[in-house]
């Protein structure tokens, strides 16, 4: 694919797309081979489902309440075919963090991405948090939300509305918090994922959607050939613990321009750059151009296998783009099939890591009285 084909592609997928009952669960459709009731468990003492919801043009998301995860994803690729194209598993206790301690398709909360040493300050007020990597508080903590369950109501066959409590002292964040996370499918193949959450007293909150994609439709087949475009001119940088520095610095002659479309591939082991050396290839957060404008693409991912691509819009300042560097062949997901290294690569929009510590950057303080909200739509085409 030729450097500037992407940008023309994001541009005609712009063009073309100016173009039930409470608690429904899927029941007689089987999305991508799944089995509702491997969904129909228990898991704390709360009830756990698969449920379904449908665009009118086809596209079709299996979500469960655990976690808020989306599990599987089927969009149509060039010649029609549906195509799922996110990494899962087969059933809810694959889920379990016993088994596999995994983000797969999660709902993230309290705080998505990293917290330097698990430390913030609020109001003059020093909280420490439990870490739970590298000596940081990733995702919300050992049992963020990703490993809770939420509520579920769905009011129609397009739209899941899950909603969660989150009790004072939750993983050390202050404040009983209520948050609910909205999946809309909406026509021209688009999924819809909007967050809110309101809390009694002052805490942080950055919540975000942690889909790994694999738009090839098959996950046995490494992303690296997905062609990515990301309208940012800037990234945070990190040590060698993932964690960001502090400074914002310009991507411009470096690997993590992704400015002109080009595979994730390209230099991704182009560890004599420093910031895939302390990656162990792309797990950094860009700062995107489109500064929260949810009329202008903030990425885009294109499988040239498949003809499928995915066009990102979102309100927030930044994206975290993972080329799944981690999987190791080690977890095994739906249909049977080994996760091998980059093999999905997830696109977390979100507020920048670490953010609690950096006054200089959007804040993610939320206060009694006021509305966390935050969105982002997922926009699939083919070519």
């Amino acid at each position: 694919m030729k450097k500037h084909s992407l940008m023309a592609i994001a541009t005609v997928a712009t063009m073309a797309m100016v173009s039930c009952t409470s608690k429904q669960k899927v029941s007689e459709t089987l999305i991508a081979g799944l089995s509702p009731e491997k969904f129909a468990a228990e898991v704390d003492g709360k009830p756990t489902a698969l449920y379904s919801v449908k665009s009118s043009d086809g596209m079709e998301a299996a979500i469960t309440n655990y976690g808020g995860r989306i599990v599987a994803l089927q969009v149509p690729d060039r010649n029609g075919e549906m195509r799922d194209v996110v990494l899962g598993f087969d059933s809810i206790q694959a889920y379990l963090p016993e088994n596999n301690q995994t983000d797969f398709g999660a709902a993230i909360g309290r705080y998505a991405n990293r917290i330097d040493h698990g430390r913030i300050v609020i109001d003059g007020d020093s909280i420490q948090l439990p870490v739970n990597n590298f000596g940081h508080t990733l995702h919300g903590g050992p049992t963020g939300w990703q490993y809770q369950v939420y509520s579920a109501v769905q009011p129609n066959d397009s739209t899941l509305v899950l909603s969660i409590d989150s009790p004072d002292g939750d993983n050390g964040f202050p404040g009983n918090v209520k948050a609910t996370v909205t999946y809309t499918a909406l026509p021209g193949n688009k999924l819809d994922i909007a967050y809110s959450a309101t809390t009694d007293k002052a805490t942080v909150i950055n919540m975000t959607n942690h889909s790994y994609f694999n738009l090839s439709g098959d996950p046995m087949k490494p992303i690296t050939d997905h062609t990515l475009y990301v309208y940012a001119s800037n990234f945070t940088p990190v040590d060698s613990t993932y964690m960001t520095t502090g400074e914002i610095l310009p991507v411009e002659g470096t690997p993590m321009d992704f400015t002109t479309p080009r595979s994730v591939g390209e230099q991704i082991d182009n560890f004599e750059f420093v910031q895939l050396k302390n990656g162990n290839g792309y797990d950094h957060n860009w700062v995107l151009d489109s500064k929260g404008d949810m009329d202008k693409i903030a990425a885009t991912l294109y499988s040239p296998e498949s003809g499928i691509g995915l066009s990102i819009y979102t309100d927030e300042p930044g994206i975290q783009v993972y080329s799944g560097n981690f999987l190791d062949g080690t977890v095994t997901g739906k249909g049977g099939k080994v996760y091998n290294q980059r093999t999905g690569i997830a696109l977390e929009t979100q507020h920048y890591p670490d953010s609690p510590n950096k006054a200089e950057w959007p804040s993610v303080l939320l206060r009694p009285g006021d509305t966390y909200k935050s969105n982002t739509t997922l926009s699939f085409f083919a070519l």
